[in-house]
């Protein structure tokens, strides 16, 4: 099937028309001088080339086609192919991700050594946003607030990029999971019901925001959004001291029973990362979760013609210029 990209381009058609007969030639500045009759004719004779009509006809006429053809190149003419089926599976994933200051507990081992809680979500995180290919991925990160750093697309190498650039205390020291879960409902209601999840991950309580995370859930639930929370930390660590070695519970602040609220009001699931193995496992829990089937999209193969009456106009022009050049 044929087809003009820019079919607004033959308006231009009618241009030479009007240069021609719109604008009126100036009149020559008239000049004193002796006027020497025999001398009109002498460089009238001198200069007159002959040019009989046929020729005159086949010059305007090619000067006609020119035009024509150096218009329909400028329309792109292009011709498409038939309807492609593109089937399209995925999800709309939101990420939360804490980032107070108690993530900065340096209790997860990494590539055998220990790193604080942050370092481990990103390099396990990062790994699951890369293989969520045809999926939608955005990114919360929140603290005393909760901000958006990334809307939902499928530029997953950008997103990666921005989780892993984030920092600790960046969006406060606090930690706001009610505002987090509040601006993903926002951010994922109007998508499709079946396709609205967000993973929140989390190593505390809440301790900031305008939105208490149970009412919050509520509202999710309203809006068929289904959360994954994720708690993090060791439930063991030896902290050295003047008095020695001793072991403490980093992980005293993480509040699992509201999390585990907040899946249930939501038909999601909680886990618990006590370790980078354990993170990375729940992770690759969260892969399995169906996919939801969107509508399909179809694409069409265009290949493009506009070289032809291009290289057709060019042709011409060049042919008017040659037959010009010999009549000089």
């Amino acid at each position: 099937m044929l087809e003009f990209e820019w079919l607004w381009a033959f308006l231009a058609l009618p241009l030479p028309l009007l240069i021609h007969y719109g604008l009126k030639p100036a009149k020559p500045a008239r000049t004193v001088a002796i006027r020497v009759p025999f001398l009109e004719d002498f460089s009238t004779l001198q200069t007159a080339t002959p040019t009989t009509p046929k020729k005159y006809q086949l010059q305007r006429l090619f000067m006609v086609l020119a035009w024509l053809a150096l218009v329909i190149a400028c329309a792109r003419p292009q011709w498409l192919g038939e309807p492609v089926e593109l089937p399209i599976s995925g999800r709309d994933l939101m990420l939360a991700v804490d980032l107070s200051g108690s993530m900065e507990i340096g209790d997860f081992q990494l590539n055998q050594q220990m790193v604080d809680r942050l370092t481990a979500t990103k390099a396990v995180a990062g790994d699951f946003i890369q293989r969520r290919v045809g999926d939608r991925v955005g990114l919360i990160l929140f603290g005393d607030q909760a901000y958006l750093q990334t809307p939902l697309t499928f530029d997953r190498t950008t997103v990666r990029t921005l989780l892993l650039e984030s920092a600790i205390g960046l969006a406060g020291q606090k930690t706001a999971i009610g505002d987090a879960i509040g601006l993903a409902v926002k951010r994922l209601r109007n998508q499709p019901v079946n396709s609205r999840i967000l993973i929140l991950l989390t190593d505390g309580a809440n301790t900031a925001g305008e939105v208490e995370p149970l009412k919050a859930a509520d509202l999710a639930a309203q809006a068929g959004l289904k959360i994954y929370t994720i708690g993090v930390g060791a439930d063991e660590m030896l902290v050295r001291d003047l008095f020695g070695t001793r072991r403490i519970n980093p992980s005293s602040d993480l509040d699992e029973k509201t999390l585990t609220a907040i899946a249930e009001k939501t038909q999601g699931r909680y886990f618990r990362a006590r370790d980078t193995q354990a993170l990375e496992e729940i992770y690759a829990e969260l892969d399995k979760l169906e996919p939801i089937e969107k509508d399909n999209q179809y694409f069409r193969p265009s290949t493009p013609l506009f070289y032809y009456p291009l290289a057709f106009a060019l042709l011409l022009a060049s042919l008017i210029w040659i037959k010009r050049l010999r009549t000089v």
